[in-house]
């Protein structure tokens, strides 16, 4: 059983993009797959609108993805290939208090690529690949957090240099790592297919 999480610095930096594209060009893993989205206070984890339960009696849910029309992140992941897929939504801060129900669902699995960061405080995936964007000025502090555990690191690639827009942030301790560029609309570069395909591979993952 192999567990790979894909996460990123910010939002709208090709994460989905990066999961759906590694669930398709790799369909010998036969991947299950799972996107952790955490709420702001007063977000209902069951269907992420304003809700005065949001503090007690939502704060977390997980339904499974049947929709296939490619309009959602999670839609996306069924489209590429993943089965079963799931998504797991928390109140900021009470993902630990989902993790019983999400651990319990990847042991029912074989191989699974989860879209996270945060679960990594709870998780040790065999492989952890993060996507940064030099040119967004976000960084999460969960993506910093953990940001020394990745194993591979997809890089945005601009035409011309581009010095990054985040402060306080060294991409030094993932210096070492391999590094993959990308140029969207591509996300998945072949060495990135490579890399993973070889080091589940190493771990004898069937």
């Amino acid at each position: 059983m192999a567990i790979v999480v894909v996460g990123g610095h910010s939002r709208n930096v090709g994460k989905t993009s990066v999961v759906a594209g590694l669930i398709a060009a790799l369909p010998e893993f036969q991947f299950a797959a799972m996107k952790i989205t955490q709420y702001g206070q007063g977000i209902c984890a069951a269907d992420g609108n304003e809700c005065e339960c949001a503090m007690e009696d939502h704060s977390w849910m997980i339904s499974e993805e049947d929709n296939r029309s490619g309009e959602s992140d999670t839609s996306r992941f069924l489209v590429a290939g993943a089965h079963p897929v799931w998504w797991v939504r928390t109140e900021q801060g009470r993902l630990a208090e989902a993790m019983p129900a999400v651990r319990q669902l990847i042991a029912e699995t074989s191989n699974i690529i989860l879209e996270s960061n945060s679960v990594l405080r709870f998780l040790r995936p065999d492989l952890y690949v993060t996507v940064v964007d030099p040119a967004t000025a976000d960084f999460k502090a969960s993506a910093q957090e953990f940001l020394d555990r990745a194993d591979a690191v997809v890089v945005h690639a601009h035409d011309g240099h581009v010095a990054p827009s985040w402060k306080s942030v060294s991409l030094r301790p993932v210096e070492s790592r391999p590094m993959f560029f990308i140029q969207p609309p591509n996300y998945l570069p072949t060495g990135l297919i490579d890399f993973v395909r070889s080091s589940l591979a190493a771990k004898s993952v069937p």
